[in-house]
């Protein structure tokens, strides 16, 4: 449900090969990637090239790769700094625009937006298996998943979670009769939406067509993410809209629940309405960003030996060239 024809998958390779090339830098190496040809489309394979580079300077962004980490609690309402706008701006280059919306006015209809959008994805059958498998109860760090106490509800709001996310019976009861995603919807996307100093959205120049282009937005987004990391901001994606966006300017159902296409119709509307873009306009990310501490508890990341991965007959080597 949230992975519509890969772009959200897309978009993660992207960051994912620019955190490469910006950690080369650290050990004097120059990085090169190109996406292999003959990849299947749903399973796209990456070549990466390193080369010792004579005189390469570490990249600015390095230090902040592992510090990275996403804030789903309250942040300060401060607002932004000019500086720290002009370098979000020049950090994700010339072929995407940021948006900013800083004002109270600005920030509740995104909040709105937001609180529209967990609806939709509280309610969908299609997105309970992944709610259900993504969060790793009861810890606070998480190799792989978001860890409990990183999701953003008080204890209490929790431990209910937990247990209505056993089945899907219980989500129906509860949201049916018990108003159950009033909670969740109120400390993970409403007053989120205000506790911040802005959002932001990310919008490409040209609609991205290919999947070249969809790594490119990750690349941006990873570069803004980063230097928002090195300015001491915290920063929260905000995707469900935009993904749901995506599903209604591709004409494609959302739900097999009828009302859930109708809302994220109405949705879409809404957001182009808010960000002020036509209706067939890209828009590729959403965030919300503010000072603040960095979170507590957060994912973390798969150890190195878990990710190799040796297709080369044993020789643990043959992944350096």
């Amino acid at each position: 449900m949230y992975d519509l024809d890969g772009y959200a998958s897309l978009i993660a390779h992207g960051a994912l090969l620019e955190t490469i090339r910006i950690a080369a830098t650290g050990s004097g190496v120059h990085a090169e990637w190109r996406l292999q040809d003959e990849s299947p489309e749903a399973k796209p394979v990456y070549d990466v090239f390193l080369s010792e580079a004579e005189g390469q300077e570490p990249d600015p962004l390095l230090a902040h790769i592992e510090r990275r980490a996403v804030q789903r609690r309250p942040m300060r309402m401060q607002a932004l700094t000019e500086q720290q706008k002009a370098s979000l701006v020049d950090a994700v280059g010339e072929d995407f625009e940021l948006k900013f919306f800083e004002t109270f006015g600005a920030r509740w209809h995104i909040a709105r937006l937001l609180w529209r959008s967990a609806y939709i994805r509280l309610s969908a059958p299609e997105a309970f298996e992944v709610h259900r498998e993504i969060i790793d109860w009861g810890k606070a760090f998480s190799e792989d998943r978001i860890p409990e106490r990183a999701v953003g509800v008080d204890v209490a709001t929790a431990r209910l979670m937990k247990w209505v996310m056993h089945s899907w019976q219980r989500v129906q009861f509860f949201n049916k009769y018990l108003g159950g995603t009033i909670a969740p919807r109120l400390q993970l996307d409403l007053l989120p939406g205000m506790a911040c100093a802005a959002h932001i959205a990310l919008q490409p120049k040209q609609a991205p067509r290919t999947r070249l282009d969809y790594v490119a937005v990750g690349v941006a987004l990873q570069r803004m993410w980063l230097t928002a990391t090195a300015r001491d901001l915290c920063l929260q994606p905000e995707m469900t809209p935009i993904i749901f966006r995506w599903y209604v300017q591709a004409g494609r159902r959302l739900s097999r629940v009828p009302e859930l296409d109708d809302l994220a119709r109405r949705l879409a509307e809404d957001i182009d309405s808010t960000v002020e873009v036509a209706r067939d306009a890209p828009l590729s990310f959403l965030c919300r960003v503010g000072s603040g501490p960095q979170p507590r508890s957060r994912s973390l990341r798969k150890p190195l030996g878990d990710l190799m991965i040796d297709d080369d007959g044993g020789d643990e080597n043959a992944m350096s060239h």
